[in-house]
């Protein structure tokens, strides 16, 4: 058996043994890492990011809107997760959210809730509605696990499919390499960027999540039919790997009114 099939054949197996399902959509999925120790590391990223690159006042008008929505999304989040017996899915949660000044057009959101907008994200936000369609995507890449899955398919192939804790010890710079990669931090910023199939998840699961939180989800087609119209706009680095923007607007148009299903107008 090649190294090929060899991988494949343990990704299958591991993949029946190892997976979760993700909120609303029900997809399952690959992990095998614990979820305390990605937040874990999730939390010592960060602060040595704000460390480097101090957030911009709480009193700055951009940063309290970014706070503003960041706080109506994840409790509208929490809210729905523990209403549904998902609560485990943010039980080591607790969310901050910081804009920083970069002429970067990037957003995250690490595990354990910590999101950092740039401020060269602002002119496309425009406003919170704006904001809460970058704000519900990110979101729903960490609660959706996208960025433990992605490193739990890189663990399998590099390392063997060793868990979380095995490969800190056996390879720690690699595999915090990875970690850093997967979430954009430093100079690793997309070396292993989301799959479309995380992009498509975030996309409706922040449409869902906008939704939750009284922002209508009609705005996120909105908000890329506005990006789609700037001439020679490519798709910012937050939402690189996505498909093209008309292909994007079609799908969010098709979900759209399964996202409604969640929206009450505040």
């Amino acid at each position: 058996m090649n190294s090929l099939r060899r991988i494949s054949f343990f990704l299958i197996t591991l993949t029946l043994i190892s997976c979760s399902k993700v909120p609303i959509t029900g997809r399952r999925q690959l992990n095998v890492v614990p979820g305390n120790m990605l937040t874990q590391m999730s939390l010592s990223s960060y602060q040595q990011f704000l460390t480097e690159h101090p957030p911009v006042p709480a009193g700055n008008q951009q940063a309290q809107m970014v706070s503003n929505v960041g706080q109506r999304i994840s409790a509208a989040v929490e809210t729905w997760l523990r209403d549904n017996q998902m609560g485990d899915k943010i039980k080591n949660y607790s969310w901050e959210f910081n804009l920083v000044d970069s002429p970067e057009v990037n957003a995250w959101c690490m595990p354990g809730g910590k999101v950092v907008f740039y401020t060269g994200i602002m002119p496309i936000a425009k406003d919170e509605s704006g904001i809460a369609v970058i704000m519900g995507h990110e979101i729903a890449h960490a609660v959706a696990n996208h960025g433990g899955e992605r490193m739990s398919q890189q663990l399998a192939v590099i390392l063997g499919g060793v868990t979380l804790d095995v490969a800190l010890n056996k390879e720690p710079e690699l595999t915090r390499d990875i970690f850093n990669s997967v979430y954009g931090v430093g100079s690793q910023l997309g070396m292993l960027a989301y799959s479309r199939t995380h992009e498509y998840e975030a996309d409706k699961l922040g449409m869902v999540f906008m939704a939750m939180a009284g922002y209508d989800p009609a705005r996120t087609i909105s908000f890329w039919q506005e990006m789609a119209a700037i001439p020679g706009q490519a798709p910012p680095e937050f939402l690189s790997t996505h498909p093209s923007n008309q292909k994007r607007i079609k799908a969010l148009q098709d979900f759209l009114p399964q996202a409604n299903n969640y929206y009450k107008a505040p």
